[in-house]
């Protein structure tokens, strides 16, 4: 007896420290997302709604990895090239519908978001009841309409970034935040919904799954009022309401549009080190260690690379987010190059973690400029073209790794990406310089061309006047502001569709 009450005793202690232990970790989680004013702005809330989006998706993807999705390495190459094929999908979807649907719905944003949310728990709960009896035609376009509610979400949760950045916080930073609380929810969830996969079966994940989105969804509408934006009229020139114009890659502004491109090219380096590594491994052209031993240490590297990703933007605060986007290409370049010259096992992890790390930081760079540079009118949509040609370019790199890994041994394939790389690096650049001596010159030929009997600018105006026009100096990497005496007040002036510095 007395035996039974000490192991009872034990037992209550154990769970009363492991409860206390949840809740410390649960107050610092709480601390550090509403810290600088996230709380008072809603970013915190925000941070911790899409960390809990990230675990479900994490438990949806355990459950179906047994079922659906499992893709072991000894997988026939034409089976892969299909999956590649199939994880495009999605983005074809968001990108010409979802991201307008969006933007035309700004007045609801947290009502659209709780939609996607519980979209995807009844989705869950779907599958879940097919999970037993094998039920494809279910399963399968349940799980690509889950995919899509994800990424809606995603769009969605990116545009109204601004909303909700506290004045201490750039939106750098702020991405990170929110991208570091996601990878570590997801990390934690992922094994969570493996083990009880494999204990309880792939439905009872589902279900679980299934719940979590329904609390998100309330968690959603929750959110502060001030993430709905007014629908505001968009006018034309002689003051008539127009439609509205979807944006497209050829109007975003060459400040987004250079991002976006290094993006690309990180991107594709991506996908194609993922696929190119995985074969080599497969066809034992990567000696050092196991096969099984070295693909779990190339997807540890990956994991690092992420993580450390999202750390590094969290402590860039002053830094252009331009330069990131730039310097993170010229990172993967560098060590491709010596990846390609010195190949072995540890430069291949090297390589997988610079990888990782650059497509981490470019994204978050990338977003923060599009939060910044694109309108709120289209900003959704952008978002959308932004992560369907991310999504190509992973694909597209996919692909080609696959194709060189039949015949190229690892230094000839990273030569390859090495030379895609250099050449992309070298190309923006030269863009971004011709982009910074045009703007020189219209400044230099604007001041020649300034009357001479024109007024001094008042000191107030922090620029030079020159006849009907105000000529403001911008900071470095945009272009400069002409605004006229006759226009409007700004308050009077609606919003441009297009970005100013297309």
């Amino acid at each position: 007896m007395s035996a039974g009450k000490s192991t009872g005793r034990a037992t209550l202690r154990a769970g009363r420290g492991a409860a206390s232990g949840t809740q410390r970790v649960g107050k610092a989680a709480r601390r550090m997302t509403y810290a600088q004013g996230a709380g008072r702005t809603g970013l915190g809330q925000l941070i911790e709604l899409t960390a809990a989006h990230s675990a479900g998706d994490a438990l949806v993807t355990a459950a179906l990895a047994g079922t659906l999705f499992k893709l072991p390495v000894n997988e026939a190459r034409g089976q892969v090239a299909i999956y590649l094929l199939i994880t495009m999908i999605p983005f074809v979807v968001v990108a010409p519908f979802v991201g307008p649907v969006l933007d035309r719905f700004r007045s609801g944003r947290r009502f659209v978001m709780a939609g996607t949310l519980f979209g995807r728990g009844l989705l869950c709960f779907a599958m879940a009841a097919a999970i037993v009896p094998a039920d494809v035609f279910t399963i399968f376009p349940a799980a690509l309409a889950v995919l899509v509610l994800s990424k809606a979400y995603n769009v969605s949760r990116a545009a109204i970034m601004p909303s909700v950045l506290p004045a201490d916080i750039a939106l750098v930073t702020a991405n990170a935040r929110v991208a570091l609380f996601a990878l570590v929810a997801a990390g934690v969830a992922i094994p969570i919904g493996a083990g009880a996969s494999t204990w309880l079966g792939a439905e009872w994940v589902l279900r679980g799954a299934t719940v979590l989105f329904l609390l998100q969804g309330v968690l959603a509408v929750r959110l502060p009022r001030h993430v709905d934006s007014p629908d505001l009229e968009e006018l034309d020139d002689e003051g008539e309401k127009r439609p509205p114009r979807w944006r497209t890659l050829l109007n975003v502004g060459p400040v987004v549009a250079a991002a976006m491109r290094a993006n690309v090219a990180i991107r594709l380096h991506s996908g194609f080190l993922l696929f190119y590594l995985l074969f080599l491994v497969q066809d034992k052209n990567l000696p050092g260690l196991a096969p099984p031993v070295t693909i779990g240490v190339l997807a540890v590297a990956a994991g690092a690379g992420g993580l450390a990703g999202a750390a590094v933007a969290s402590w860039v605060r002053n830094h252009s987010p331009q330069v990131i986007v730039l310097a993170t290409l010229a990172l993967t370049t560098v060590v491709t190059v010596v990846a390609a010259i010195m190949f072995n096992l540890w430069t291949a992890v090297a390589v997988a973690l610079v990888a990782a790390f650059a497509q981490g930081l470019g994204k978050l760079a990338l977003d923060a400029i599009v939060q910044r540079e694109i309108g709120e009118e289209v900003r959704s949509s952008t978002f959308g073209v932004v992560e369907a040609f991310l999504q190509i370019a992973w694909v597209l790199g996919g692909l080609v790794g696959l194709l060189l890994s039949l015949f190229a041994g690892g230094r000839t394939g990273l030569a390859v990406m090495a030379t895609v790389l250099a050449g992309s690096l070298g190309w923006l650049l030269a863009r971004r310089r011709r982009r910074s001596d045009a703007r020189d010159a219209k400044v230099k030929a604007a001041r020649a061309d300034r009357a001479p009997d024109a007024p001094d600018a008042p000191s107030s105006a922090g620029g030079e006047r020159h006849s009907e026009e105000w000529i403001r100096p911008e900071p470095a990497g945009t272009t400069t502001a002409i605004v006229r005496r006759d226009d409007p007040p700004a308050e009077k002036r609606t919003r441009p569709l297009t970005n100013p510095h297309g």
